[in-house]
């Protein structure tokens, strides 16, 4: 059990843990954790739950961060999610997870609470491990699979290097999601990030 301020916010960050998986698709939640852990200068260390965890504040006297990336495969995130919200005593409304996403283009977010995991076994695992679905999901559109290419080897790929010049904006537009979730609440959140760029 851990003492932590009221204002704490669990941002965990779907993939595979180990180099031989950090640019891959399927990393796209841990690298947005990594986004954020810059901004609010956190490093990652070892936890006494199996994830990788920085804290920090968002900004002086603001909500605090903990964030997270899973020593689990993708498919066994839900328990050190479930660990990590016991070991900081909150409840599932302040958890946000961020993840891949296959059914929204490339360079889009979307920003979600509940629903199905749409074939997303991190997500899936981790509504097992919650007794719910009812988090809020931090949606990173990677695109479709081109032709017939299995979606699970699609996401096992690196970025092509066209979309890894765009990376660096979409890691910061589904960073500033991540913020403005918890500062404006998801509606307004959703407002702003849906809203058809000018």
């Amino acid at each position: 059990m851990n003492s932590v301020p009221g204002n704490t916010w669990l941002v965990v960050g779907l993939g595979n843990p180990g180099p031989g998986y950090a640019n891959h698709r399927h990393n796209v939640g841990q690298m947005v954790v990594d986004e954020l852990a810059s901004r609010i200068g956190a490093t990652f260390k070892k936890h006494k739950t199996p994830a990788q965890v920085a804290e920090g504040f968002l900004r002086p006297g603001g909500p605090k961060l903990v964030l997270a990336k899973s020593n689990s495969y993708m498919n066994t995130s839900g328990g050190p999610v479930a660990a990590l919200l016991k070991f900081y005593s909150l409840p599932l409304e302040r958890l946000i997870v961020v993840h891949d996403e296959l059914d929204i283009p490339f360079d889009t977010i979307k920003l979600k609470i509940g629903g199905g995991h749409g074939g997303h076994n991190g997500l899936r695992d981790i509504a097992k491990a919650a007794n719910s679905p009812e988090y809020v999901r931090v949606r990173v559109g990677v695109g479709r699979p081109p032709g017939r290419q299995d979606p699970a080897d699609f996401v096992l790929q690196g970025f092509s290097s066209t979309e890894r010049s765009v990376l660096p904006n979409l890691l910061s537009d589904a960073a500033d999601a991540v913020e403005l979730v918890i500062t404006d609440g998801l509606l307004a959140a959703q407002q702003k990030v849906h809203a058809p760029s000018a």
